[in-house]
């Protein structure tokens, strides 16, 4: 709990105890009890909120931040089958190339082997193109 061993926290009790004194300890540790108890309330009341909201089976684990550790990513991305990877990339590279077909056909121009157009001179006075649906 927060690196403090229990040594450590008897020591803490103690201290605590002499400073507050026999009075007024038993008020704080009420006040200490109602904190918690509405603590666990909150934490409660959230949850069930959150149930209600994304449904009743509600996968804890995908809600988890621990999942976007990047140690953890790049450890499983390292011992991730090799194969499966060779056949993404495949996947990926089919879809770059059907992408660059799909601009090759849109695009007048020259395309190199990479599938990059080469740049189309304007004839004078002649507008240079606007793509609407880019901003």
């Amino acid at each position: 709990m927060f690196g403090i061993d229990s040594e450590k926290l008897v020591i803490l009790a103690v201290i605590t105890a002499v400073v507050l004194g026999p009075q007024r300890l038993p008020e704080y540790a009420r006040k200490l009890a109602e904190w918690i108890r509405s603590f666990r309330n909150f934490a409660d009341k959230t949850q069930a909120q959150l149930s209600e909201e994304l449904g009743e089976d509600v996968d804890w684990r995908k809600l988890d931040p621990r999942q976007y550790d990047p140690r953890r990513i790049i450890r499983e991305a390292l011992l991730e089958d090799p194969s499966a990877i060779r056949g993404h990339s495949a996947a990926v590279a089919a879809a770059t190339a059907q992408g660059s077909a799909a601009v090759k056909a849109a695009v007048p121009g020259k395309a190199d082997q990479a599938g990059f157009q080469a740049a189309v001179s304007l004839a004078a006075g002649e507008a240079a193109p606007f793509d609407h649906e880019a901003t």
